[in-house]
């Protein structure tokens, strides 16, 4: 098989060959969908009327936790900073696990970026041999 490139010159490559299956990948392109329109507040309400009480959207990623009192109409005032303060308690524990997450999380998407940048690398110096 012969192979034109473009700066005018001709190599001769068996047919077979992985710069071919490269080459013939390369030239597909893909067509995608046209993106449908974002949906208006009344079919964003409908949704949300209609999911149900399990829908992963509605369910917290902890345990609620079931040791916090619930206040009543007539709640001591002792009993009431208590109650605030278990609140807050658990509040501020919640906050911690965002935090860590947080940081877990960006440790991760430089994990993702190194992996891609050595990637790159990798594909660049297959391209540089296969030439």
């Amino acid at each position: 098989m012969e192979t034109k490139l473009r700066w005018k010159q001709t190599i001769l490559v068996p047919s077979g060959t992985c710069f071919q299956a490269m080459t013939s990948k390369a030239k597909k392109r893909v067509v995608l969908p046209t993106r449908p329109e974002p949906p208006n507040a009344e079919q964003i309400l409908e949704d949300v009327q209609r999911a149900q009480p399990n829908d992963p959207v509605f369910v917290l990623l902890v345990e609620p936790n079931e040791d916090l009192p619930i206040p009543t109409k007539n709640e001591d005032p002792e009993a009431k900073r208590e109650r605030l303060y278990r609140l807050t308690q658990s509040y501020v524990e919640m906050n911690h696990r965002l935090q860590k997450a947080c940081s877990l999380l960006k440790e991760k998407c430089e994990e993702l970026k190194l992996a891609g940048a050595t990637l790159e690398q990798g594909i660049l110096e297959m391209k540089q041999r296969a030439l």
